[in-house]
């Protein structure tokens, strides 16, 4: 039997309606290609003045991601796909990348765009860096 092509698919989440859409186009590809389907969230860790209010935010943020998670998981079942689901915090493509080359992923596939203004600006250097760094094929869902 012919080995897939893409063996691990990773999936970053960020709760968006486009990352939605790259979960969809991703549980599509896992099914066939008999892939392994692992779904990311990273937090992006921020410096604040105020070291209580960087906590709080961190643990707000980590809830989002864990929420964004479990509705991708959600997602993918329904899809007729298991998943695995990460936590990661830290610099959103370091992360990525780290787990992509630790889980030797095959493809990422992400969406074109992430939550609000702010999100879009990070995304742009998010994909550029993947597409520069990446040790796998990435694909961008519009």
């Amino acid at each position: 039997m012919r080995k897939s092509l893409y063996m691990n698919i990773l999936v970053p989440l960020d709760g968006s309606k486009y990352s939605e859409k790259a979960l969809l186009h991703a549980c599509d590809m896992a099914k066939n290609y008999q892939s392994r389907l692992i779904l990311l969230y990273v937090v992006e860790k921020v410096i604040s003045v105020n070291p209580l209010d960087r906590k709080a935010y961190l643990e707000m943020l980590r809830k989002v991601g864990n929420n964004a998670l479990v509705k991708g998981k959600k997602t993918a079942t329904q899809q007729g796909m298991d998943s695995k689901i990460v936590l990661k915090e830290g610099n959103i493509a370091n992360e990525i990348i780290k787990l992509a080359k630790k889980e030797q992923c095959n493809l990422i596939i992400v969406g074109n765009k992430g939550l609000g203004a702010t999100a879009r600006f990070f995304l742009g250097s998010i994909s550029n860096k993947l597409a520069n760094n990446s040790p796998c094929s990435i694909l961008i869902v519009k």
